[in-house]
């Protein structure tokens, strides 16, 4: 899964060089969190892994404050959760992930940068089979082996660990997110390289490189959309 990491880094350095619009994203993500739940990450769990999400992009407290308080302040904004799916250059396969307020206009947008750049939407179910949902948490300060010995005291079973450049990278299932974090907080791990809920391609392909550039700038606009929170793709960028 060394490849699916290197993807990961390469979604994190995108937005680390986006400060202002990965801010937005996130306020707008722990608002809808928030809302729809406590204002409050003990016995809000969709709220805690946004909390977990934005303190390895280093979003600003201030940011979220502000998020929690608007929904504990009954704001009437609402916003949609819907997922589009698609294809890019040579078959390539993509998700996208969106908060909205205006479906119609969604649609079109997500469309249109399909479009104007060499991909075409796909029907509900077209791409995301071929896509697994896990959790993706990186630690430092801990080998391989000792994450796994101490994830199996804890009676926790993951899919797979690597280590790489001096991190170790876990992946579970999904309802695993939280326990894995609190086995690494309980030996002495306060900070997470990725602590991500993520759609995983089961199998990367590699693109040409004139496809590829066509590829990495239909994503740029794709993620460029004010909707758009999440992209998940199955091209190996290495």
């Amino acid at each position: 899964m060394g490849r699916k990491w290197n993807n990961i880094k390469e979604k994190k350095a995108s937005k680390d060089a986006n400060t202002s619009r990965i801010y937005a994203k996130f306020g707008r993500e722990i608002y809808v969190a928030a809302k729809q739940g406590e204002p409050d990450p003990d016995s809000n769990q969709a709220l805690k892994v946004v909390l977990e999400r934005a303190k390895t992009y280093n979003v600003p407290r201030v940011i979220i404050d502000r998020a929690v308080e608007k929904a504990k302040g009954g704001s009437e904004e609402n916003y949609d959760e819907l997922r589009y799916e698609g294809f890019g250059p040579s078959g390539s396969m993509l998700i996208v992930d969106t908060l909205t307020n205006n479906v119609n206009r969604t649609a079109s947008d997500v469309r249109a940068a399909f479009g104007k750049n060499g991909g075409n939407m796909g029907v509900s179910g077209s791409v995301a089979y071929m896509f697994d949902h896990t959790a993706v948490i990186g630690v430092e300060g801990k080998t391989a082996d000792e994450a796994l010995e101490l994830l199996m005291e804890a009676d926790i079973d993951v899919r797979d660990i690597l280590e790489e450049e001096g991190i170790v990278i876990v992946y579970a299932e999904p309802d695993q997110f939280h326990l894995v974090q609190e086995a690494f907080k309980a030996n002495g791990v306060t900070d997470f390289t990725v602590a991500e809920l993520t759609m995983l391609p089961q199998n990367e392909m590699p693109l040409s490189e004139d496809d590829q550039a066509q590829f990495e700038k239909m994503v740029d606009a794709i993620e460029d959309l004010e909707d758009v929170q999440q992209v998940y793709h199955n091209v190996d960028l290495a």
